[in-house]
């Protein structure tokens, strides 16, 4: 006699290999583009349990089990202000810091020098340290499922204002150039692009 089977709880499925491939293998970028808006639908629109920590973890290490390369090909086009392209920005970020970051703690300490940092960031260590970035850019991707995520693009924004403010005073200190500055521009438009992200998501306009 068999025992009856037990209900099984099925997760809310996550964009994986098979979806990423997909997309990137397209030919056509209007299905490219389409597919792309519902990946990100999906991670940060999608049935929520903050209890579900696996798939917390999960959107955190997107890029590592899949690869930025994988992730630009899909989300890289979209515009600033869509869901897809703030997960570009939110990840590209994140690749930032887990790149060099020694660097990155060293610009974000001497960017709040120089501007006033945001509470959503106020948290951090002082001196901050590599692995207080991490933790940093880490708990910004956790907020994809888990709290608000206008509050996540901008506690993003503000750690991307104050890091770009330190980075053109590092490079001014040294020898500036068109290329070093433009380095610390880019991230200071990263910072207003997810700002101005989290403005719309505040009144429903982001999607």
């Amino acid at each position: 006699m068999h025992e009856p089977e037990s209900p099984r709880h099925h997760r809310p499925a996550l964009p994986g290999a098979g979806h990423f491939e997909a997309v990137v293998g397209g030919l056509d970028p209007a299905v490219r583009s389409e597919a792309a808006d519902r990946c990100a639908t999906l991670l940060v629109r999608g049935p929520r349990d903050q209890s579900d920590t696996a798939i917390v973890d999960r959107i955190v290490h997107l890029a590592d089990a899949e690869g930025l390369d994988e992730i630009a090909a899909l989300w890289s086009g979209s515009p600033a202000d869509s869901l897809a392209g703030c997960l570009w920005r939110l990840y590209l970020l994140r690749a930032w810091v887990y790149a060099d970051p020694a660097a990155a703690a060293h610009e974000f300490d001497l960017g709040r020098r120089h501007l006033p940092v945001h509470e959503v960031v106020a948290g951090v260590t002082e001196p901050p340290g590599p692995d207080d970035v991490r933790r940093l850019a880490d708990t910004v991707l956790k907020g994809v499922r888990v709290g608000d995520f206008a509050d996540t693009l901008f506690r993003a924004a503000a750690f991307a204002r104050v890091a770009a403010a330190g980075r053109a005073h590092r490079e001014h200190a040294d020898t500036s150039s068109y290329a070093s500055d433009l380095s610390a521009a880019r991230l200071m438009t990263m910072a207003e692009q997810l700002e101005a992200a989290g403005r719309l998501e505040l009144t429903g306009r982001l999607a």
